[in-house]
């Protein structure tokens, strides 16, 4: 299937197979519990190398191309529930491809070989109350003493952060700098003195994923945790948004076609005046339109994989399906739930949790309307602007 080779579909296997046998059966009770254990779970992925698909194998990781890693991202949505997921992607997509390529063989031994292995939790630390999708807008700030950096300030939304071992933390570490040129990426252990876990957020959807508010009150940590070189932070976290974007594709493929699979089975055994729900034209229609939409993302995202392992920009072209799957998911949530009629605004049926946990995914890894910028950007329509960073 598209680029995919029979190893692909070896990774695809294997990780359904752990998602039927150990993640599935737990998921109802970590919902209501608003949070799955991350250190148990994550060892079974670590386990199997999962983890670190597309990380250096001097660390542990296997060392193949991205395209194995998309692979296992379509694996992860099998699971019952957007929250598991989306916390296994910021282990392995956002929390840890900037330390893996361009962080210290010191650093990477001490936080990479252990996140690798599931034997640490990470988040990344880049949103704050007033900087979601401006990035270049934080205002947490590192400032040098000695040999360490002193850390205060604040971030917002970051998943894994009630049990994370340590935060890949953006921040300012030029006061008077351009800000795409003063900030950088730095390792932060959150048993570090000065870190305050404020809240456990409340959210619509993602019930299993802890989200936190984290405060920062001088918080201490070595200069051998930056990762890279000082001032390239914001460069970093843009080649990251690179894989997380294909990720967020890659991982809601499954949810969306399950779902119209599901509709189709359930409107098929509906009755409603005298016949089957399904013979309703409109319906049946609708579905094939949906299914139409959920193949042609799926195109894109394997047009995406083949320009990015092949060494190209694939920035405007992963927006663009960013874009698309929150969409898509939005429209294919919603239109199966309204079929589903009284029953799919039950919580114990299955759409009405992918609904709450799919909305996220317009907000989420840059808000709907910033990838159209970039789009934009790249297209030529905002003159004046740089399309290649989006600055």
């Amino acid at each position: 299937m598209g680029v995919y080779t029979h190893e692909h579909h070896e990774i695809i296997r294997s990780a359904k197979k752990l998602i039927e046998d150990e993640i599935n059966p737990h998921v109802d009770d970590w919902e209501a519990a608003g949070a799955f254990p991350a250190h148990e779970v994550f060892p079974k992925f670590g386990k199997l190398g999962f983890l670190g698909i597309h990380k250096p194998e001097a660390y542990g990781g296997l060392g193949l191309d991205y395209s194995y890693n998309l692979a296992f991202a379509e694996a992860l949505g099998h699971i019952d529930c957007g929250g598991v997921p989306m916390a296994i992607g910021v282990q392995t997509d956002m929390a840890t491809p900037a330390l893996a390529k361009h962080g210290s063989d010191e650093l990477r031994a001490e936080f990479l070989a252990p996140a690798i292995s599931g034997e640490m939790v990470s988040c990344i630390g880049v949103s704050e109350p007033g900087a979601g999708s401006d990035v270049a807008s934080l205002k947490s700030y590192a400032r040098k003493d000695g040999g360490d950096y002193v850390i205060s300030g604040q971030k917002m939304w970051i998943t894994n952060s009630w049990q994370a071992d340590y935060m890949t933390m953006l921040v300012n570490t030029d006061p008077d700098g351009q800000v795409h040129r003063n900030k950088s990426l730095i390792v932060v252990p959150m048993d570090s003195k000065g870190i305050e876990k404020a809240k456990k957020l409340d959210k619509m959807g993602m019930r299993s994923s802890d989200t936190g508010l984290i405060f920062f009150d001088e918080v201490r940590v070595p200069q051998r945790h930056r990762i890279g070189e000082e001032g390239m932070g914001f460069t970093y976290q843009m080649e990251q948004f690179q894989e997380e974007r294909m990720w967020a594709v890659a991982s809601g493929l499954a949810g969306l076609e399950k779902s119209i699979q599901e509709t189709i089975e359930y409107t098929s055994q509906r009755q409603i005046f005298g016949k089957p729900l399904i013979n309703n034209q409109v319906i049946h229609f609708r579905l094939a339109e949906m299914q139409t939409e959920v193949e042609m993302l799926r195109s894109l995202m394997y047009r995406c994989i083949e320009e990015y392992t092949a060494g190209n920009d694939v920035t405007k072209l992963a927006s663009m399906a960013k874009l698309k799957v929150g969409r898509l998911k939005r429209e294919v949530y919603d239109g199966c739930l309204q079929y589903f009629g009284g029953m799919g605004f039950m919580n114990e049926t299955p759409i009405s949790r992918r609904y709450r946990d799919g909305r996220l995914a317009s907000i989420g890894g840059g808000a709907d309307e910033v990838m159209l910028s970039i789009i934009c950007k790249y297209m030529g329509t905002l003159p004046g602007r740089n399309q290649k960073t989006g600055g």
